[in-house]
């Protein structure tokens, strides 16, 4: 066979075919129509799929709140499980039991206090604006309320026991006057208790949907999922009872009602340590405020010395020790997620934003690449606050990269 024959590709060492001047090359790009039929089909489909979602925006809000819960009940059923050996739906439903003889117990304690609030601010409103005036007048030399102030002060404790007494009645009548609300809290509800009660079932048919590496990685972010949320609501109930106990004591031991006390121990147990950032001192001042009404200047501060003392106490003892591997967050992180997430979805969106920050922090930090730290610098600190103090070459080569203007590569 003739090795010069054509084979009908030209030889690697061919000469490129010269271009006339004044000519372009064009490029032909050809497009099959079956590709241009697929893609407008994608497109169309996703078009759907985004109206669909849209119309649906109501009930998939109520599904992820559902799973949310239900992760944060898993690690109770969880041990209910382990402990008494129940089935994951009788736990389940012990838990929904308790929630709701919580709840009643909030409604039926928290109405009386109102009253008795309403009766306290009638009978003592104008006086307490009156001896107001005459300390501002002795300090300051001029009061600090009109004689108007004075009047209206007492009228408020009517507003306070009208408000009382129509939010008791529309607790009461929720069943006919929110319609919409109660069969979205039993949406909620129901999609909780399947996805708590049928977890392992629901989690093998996510998985199945995936190959084995991804498996791997969404069994992982699920696991921290449950670890981060769970932790963050026993941390925190654990920490509210704590709260809510040393407030209850502080305020009858100062003379508060008990019936004043319980509802304002619960209010601020839950608000310190629910509500991230500003929840501590929301939760602090409406006790002070109404043993300060109540009881007067001496007793006020009684309840924000123990505040103070508890609040301490929570941010070094406490809280490292009941929270320790569960929601480790910077404050600021905390704090923007709470922002974040109150922006995105209101009071629920800020309720949950915490534990969903501490799970995509915890994720981010499973898969992002670590590097260990080599630079020196001058103004280094340890992690307790220390000055470290460099050697001589140290500083040296601490003090030459500072005053470099060119970053080492």
């Amino acid at each position: 066979m003739d090795d010069t024959a054509p084979t009908g590709h030209p030889p690697d060492d061919a000469p490129v075919p010269a271009v006339a001047p004044g000519t372009r090359s064009v490029l032909r790009i050809e497009i099959a129509g079956r590709t241009i039929w697929q893609v407008i089909g994608a497109i169309l489909l996703t078009l759907v799929l985004l109206r669909m979602a849209a119309a649906a925006r109501g009930l998939l809000g109520m599904v992820a709140l559902a799973f949310f819960f239900s992760l944060a009940m898993d690690p109770a059923v969880r041990w209910l499980r382990r402990r008494y050996g129940w089935r994951r739906g009788a736990a389940v439903g012990a838990i929904y039991l308790l929630g709701l003889a919580f709840l009643v117990f909030l409604v039926f304690v928290l109405v009386p206090a109102i009253e008795t609030l309403a009766a306290v601010v009638t009978e003592n409103g104008a006086t307490w604006v009156q001896q107001l005036n005459a300390w501002t007048s002795e300090t300051f030399g001029f009061p600090i309320a009109t004689d108007e102030v004075a009047t209206g002060a007492g009228a408020a404790g009517s507003a306070i026991e009208e408000f009382g007494d129509e939010a008791f009645g529309r607790v009461l009548g929720l069943a006919s006057a929110g319609v919409t609300l109660v069969f979205n809290l039993a949406t909620i509800a129901m999609f909780a208790f399947y996805f708590t009660a049928d977890a392992p079932r629901v989690k093998r048919a996510v998985l199945r949907l995936f190959s084995e590496r991804s498996q791997q990685r969404i069994g992982w972010a699920w696991d921290q999922a449950i670890v981060q949320t769970g932790g963050y609501f026993y941390s925190r109930l654990i920490l509210m009872g704590i709260n809510g106990v040393g407030f209850f004591a502080t305020m009858v031991i100062v003379g508060l009602p008990v019936s004043l006390a319980t509802p304002l121990a619960l209010f601020g147990g839950f608000v310190s340590v629910f509500i991230p950032a500003i929840g501590t001192y929301i939760g602090a001042a409406i006790p002070i405020l109404v043993t300060l009404a109540v009881q007067g200047l001496v007793p006020g501060l009684v309840v924000l010395g123990y505040a103070l003392v508890y609040q301490q106490l929570e941010n070094y003892v406490l809280s490292p020790r009941i929270s320790a591997n569960t929601m480790s967050l910077n404050g600021g992180v905390a704090f923007g997620a709470a922002l974040a997430g109150g922006a995105i979805a209101g009071p629920v969106g800020a309720f949950v934003a915490l534990p969903v920050a501490a799970m995509i922090s915890a994720t981010i930090s499973n898969y992002a690449a670590g590097h260990d730290v080599v630079y020196r610098s001058p103004f280094d600190e340890s992690e307790d606050g220390d000055v470290v103090v460099l050697d001589d070459a140290d500083a040296g080569a601490a003090d030459d990269g500072a005053s470099s203007s060119t970053p080492m590569r």
